[in-house]
């Protein structure tokens, strides 16, 4: 696959290996230290998120060339959930795959981002509609949770808990609003998301106002208010869209 041209502030990011330490840090340590080594599965899972979120925040630039051995190192994970996460990575299009040349953290396109959003307003709004509907008692509760999380945030501008809510909220939306295929859809666009936003807020967002649309979607969620969910959704949606425009225009 032909590597997209990196625009913008990505041009100013050099290729890097990924910085190894001896053994996993604190924190990544006790992002593990609660799964088995006999739950490969789970631990597949929690390699995902922990690669997934060094590859959004930029911890891994694009173009740094990975393996399996120094990632299994760094965050005291085995080498096979680690290339079983490197899998679905390559399927969200966050790393490339390159036969008899090694993996690469995938190039940021700027353009590509508004065909992105074309897709992503349909799909929000429609699983934003469906998880007012269909969540049980637990999952409104913890939407309620994370819509007040989400507006600490705001009022702390704290981008890392924002980027980890970002990502529950993402997952409690696919799994409340019970639609398999939707939800597949949308897999594949998250982390991209993320990353784009990640490495331009700064510079064209604003984070205390993505967080309290985050919020308000998530309380209409909340409050199983379908109608109200998906006006949410797309002033979300429509902030989102501004965002992608100015960084372009920047």
């Amino acid at each position: 696959m032909a590597a997209q041209r990196q625009t913008g502030r990505a041009s100013a990011i050099k290729p890097a290996a990924p910085k190894i330490s001896a053994g996993p840090s604190k924190t990544e340590r006790r992002a593990v230290e609660s799964v088995g080594a006999d739950d490969p599965e789970t631990l597949t899972d929690r390699a995902y998120r922990m690669v997934e979120e060094l590859i959004v925040t930029l911890a891994l630039p694009p173009e740094t060339i990975l393996s399996e051995q120094s990632l299994a190192a760094r965050l005291g994970i085995g080498r096979t959930p680690i290339r079983e996460a490197l899998q679905r990575l390559a399927r969200d299009g966050l790393v490339v795959i390159l036969p008899r040349r090694g993996i690469l953290v995938s190039q940021i396109n700027l353009k590509t981002q508004m065909r992105l959003l074309e897709v992503r307003r349909e799909l929000e709004r429609l699983m934003a509609k469906g998880a007012a509907e269909r969540a049980t008692p637990e999952e409104t509760a913890s939407f309620a949770a994370i819509a007040r999380d989400m507006r600490r945030a705001s009022d702390e501008s704290d981008d890392m808990t924002f980027m980890r809510l970002d990502r529950q909220f993402n997952e409690l939306v696919s799994q409340a609003a019970r639609n398999e295929f939707a939800s597949r859809a949308m897999g594949l666009m998250h982390g991209l998301s993320r990353r784009f936003w990640y490495q331009h807020y700064r510079e064209s967002g604003d984070l205390p106002l993505s967080a309290r649309l985050h919020a308000e979607v998530a309380e209409a969620i909340a409050r199983r208010n379908p109608d109200a969910a998906g006006k949410a959704s797309d002033r979300l949606i429509d902030y989102i869209e501004s965002f992608t425009r100015k960084t372009i225009e920047a």
